[in-house]
């Protein structure tokens, strides 16, 4: 075919400021065609190895600059993004299927705004002082940058995600070795041809790329990594905690969600549908945050449930860089399959699949009927225990069930492993509290979904996480603090 014939893009590790080339690549594809796309590095622990020493040789100068000096730097870089924000939201529509116009309104502008919030919020953090005037004692404490801080990130929202470590890591003052997903390593490998104009000394943010089974785990264990930020799956955090221990490492893990929206028949479905449709298939479902079971008060279940299929419909799913398509490419086909299966087993449990998966047909556009798309797909009539309200599917399907009390809705919603997100549609205020407070979640969202404010923590509870990232969370995280008592 002609598309394979053409040249491949070829990804180099970014060690001590400059790009080295790798032994061995990985084969990378566009989702949407089903083609190679790219070839990344198959790092391992040779590259790691030079990635940290090149950490730790820059780690006293940049630990060293004032939080200011950093501070302009990392503005520097955000307006450097910004400046190629068109090129990255193609470059990350193409490599991880999602619509450029996602790429373009949320993904890159967010990786922008994390280096300028963080850049910002590095500059207001204050330490504690306490006084102990009867024995003439003044406490105080001191934060100091923690060292290299091993960042791996996932692939669903590749350089929001991936700035979102960077950026709170480096403006602390630590040096970093990342690895970005291997199937997503493309704005990435762009970001790092930016460092240097915006004055990132050599070696305080190396990329190592390749899998995370080889390379993940050899920064996972290098002992001279004190530090890990992970955003992906829950068995995979499982295998980091492991292999960390020994090492009695800083953990931050940012893992699955089987997030629940709760709809009560006081709200207002005017807000409610269009948003629950976008919190359940935005970015082909592949948020962390997205909904997956929707619990809806018996009073307005039907009146739900029809309008909420019918504003489903209208989603279109094609070509990622057409404007007037919603829904995107899987992430490859793999994943796409194991999203197919979870229908099947729902489909064999005796549930009811509205639309959709194996209900409604896909036409795809010439040249993408080989990429792996999916049509947004709502399921009913599924019971509490089967595997598609109980695990994360990540993918454009979402369960929609039944209610009668809010003592059962909360008692149901908590019910899973996970406790990452929730929703609440509801126009009784103290309903919204009462519940708010009741549900297992990190994050909680009333009449709304996906407002963020940095400032606030970032987590989840039970198999979704262990830590907290955000303004001030980050800044304990990416530092170590000290108490320092003087007697006078």
């Amino acid at each position: 075919t002609m598309s394979s014939s053409k040249a491949l893009l070829v990804l180099e590790n970014f060690i001590a400021g400059k790009f080295v080339p790798c032994s061995s690549y990985i084969d990378s594809y566009n989702p949407s065609t089903g083609d190679i796309y790219c070839r990344v590095p198959d790092s391992g622990k040779e590259e790691v190895e030079a990635a940290v020493r090149a950490a730790k040789d820059a780690f006293p100068i940049w630990s060293s600059k004032s939080p200011l000096e950093r501070s302009q730097i990392l503005n520097k870089l955000a307006d450097l993004i910004e400046h190629d924000l068109e090129a990255f939201a193609q470059a990350e529509s193409k490599d991880q299927g999602k619509t450029v116009t996602f790429a373009r309104t949320v993904d890159v502008p967010r990786a922008v705004y994390n280096f300028r919030f963080f850049a910002s919020s590095i500059l207001h953090h204050t330490t504690e002082c306490t006084e102990m005037a009867a024995v003439g004692c003044l406490h105080y404490t001191a934060r100091t940058p923690v060292g290299i801080a091993g960042l791996i990130s996932p692939w669903n929202l590749p350089l929001y995600l991936l700035t979102w470590k960077i950026a709170p890591a480096i403006a602390c003052g630590n040096t970093v070795v990342a690895k970005p997903s291997e199937m997503t390593s493309v704005t990435a490998w762009m970001m790092c041809k930016l460092f240097g104009k915006a004055g990132i000394p050599h070696g305080v943010v190396n990329m190592v790329f390749g899998m995370g089974s080889k390379a993940g785990e050899a920064i996972v264990c290098h002992p001279d990594v004190p530090l890990i930020s992970f955003t992906g799956s829950t068995l995979t955090a499982q295998r980091i905690t492991e292999k960390s221990a020994p090492h009695c490492k800083k953990l931050s893990l940012e893992l699955g969600g089987k997030n629940p929206a709760l709809v009560f028949d006081d709200a207002d479905l005017n807000q409610c549908i269009p948003a629950t449709v976008r919190s359940s298939f935005a970015n082909q479902g592949e948020i962390c945050l997205c909904t997956s079971r929707i619990f809806v008060q018996r009073g307005i279940y039907n009146e739900f449930l029809k309008k909420f299929v019918a504003e489903t419909k209208k989603w279109k799913v094609g070509n990622p860089s057409d404007p007037t398509v919603d829904v995107g490419a899987l992430i490859s086909k793999e994943h796409l399959e194991k999203v197919r299966n979870y229908v099947k087993k729902a489909q064999a449990e005796g549930a009811r699949i509205l639309c959709g998966e194996g209900v409604d047909s896909l036409a795809l556009p010439a040249g993408n009927e080989k990429g792996y798309f999916m049509l947004p797909t709502v399921i009913t009539e599924v019971k509490d225990e089967s595997c598609c309200m109980q695990e994360e599917i990540f993918g454009p399907v979402t369960c929609v069930v039944a209610f009668d009390t809010e003592e059962e809705v909360i008692e149901r919603a908590n019910g899973v492993k996970y406790g990452l997100a929730a929703t609440i549609w509801s126009s009784n205020v103290s309903r919204v509290h009462r519940v708010a407070q009741r549900l297992q979640s990190g994050l909680v969202w009333t009449n709304c979904w996906l407002v963020r404010d940095l400032n606030l923590p970032f987590g989840g509870m039970k198999a979704s996480g262990v830590g907290r990232e955000g303004a001030k969370d980050s800044y304990e995280f990416f530092t170590e603090v000290k108490t320092i008592t003087i007697k006078h």
